[in-house]
């Protein structure tokens, strides 16, 4: 008789990923942020609506970690930014698979000076830190706050088409609304 083993799944033993689309780096921006002085950390919980290909879907079903790193113009010439990244890639390395959480995307934006002159110690901390931070945040009324907020911004928009017109007659304006006013 076979033994049967019980498959447990460990939301911190995912798959590292690397994110490649510009469309995951904006969807990222607009989400959860925890700054450092190290860096900035931007995190999402991917859903799975944004699936657009069957390999997409394995990734999420396997519960992979999307992380992408960017370091602006602002930090220097090209050699500081590939060294500032360089650093930012091994902090991922080194961090990331105990602390990160699967499903989620990861943004890393890279500070002007110090993510080079931090201690690479530190700024392990800072991200242990800041992934504990980000998921504090992501209450399971996170997602339906954002859900709403997507509905309001829906709403608002077709609001303001409408804007510029007025349906009320003086009549029914107040005293200081009317024509005069």
């Amino acid at each position: 008789m076979l033994s049967q083993t019980h498959q447990t799944t460990d939301i911190h033993a995912a798959p590292l990923q690397r994110m490649t689309q510009r469309g995951d780096y904006l969807r990222a921006s607009r989400a959860l942020r925890q700054g450092t002085p190290g860096f900035l950390l931007q995190a999402r919980l991917r859903g799975p609506d944004e699936v657009h290909s069957p390999l997409g879907l394995l990734l999420l079903r396997a519960g992979s970690v999307r992380v992408g790193l960017t370091c602006s113009r602002k930090i220097g010439n090209a050699v500081i930014r590939n060294r500032a990244k360089r650093r930012l890639r091994a902090l991922v390395q080194a961090v990331m698979p105990d602390n990160a959480l699967a499903g989620w995307d990861y943004v890393l934006v890279g500070r002007p000076e110090t993510t080079i002159t931090r201690p690479f110690a530190q700024l392990q901390t800072d991200l242990a830190r800041a992934l504990v931070q980000i998921h504090a945040k992501a209450t399971p009324k996170t997602a339906s706050q954002e859900a709403d907020r997507r509905a309001d911004r829906g709403a608002d928009q077709g609001a303001d088409q409408g804007a510029g017109t007025d349906a009320r007659t003086s009549a029914d304006k107040g005293p200081l609304e009317g024509p005069l006013a």
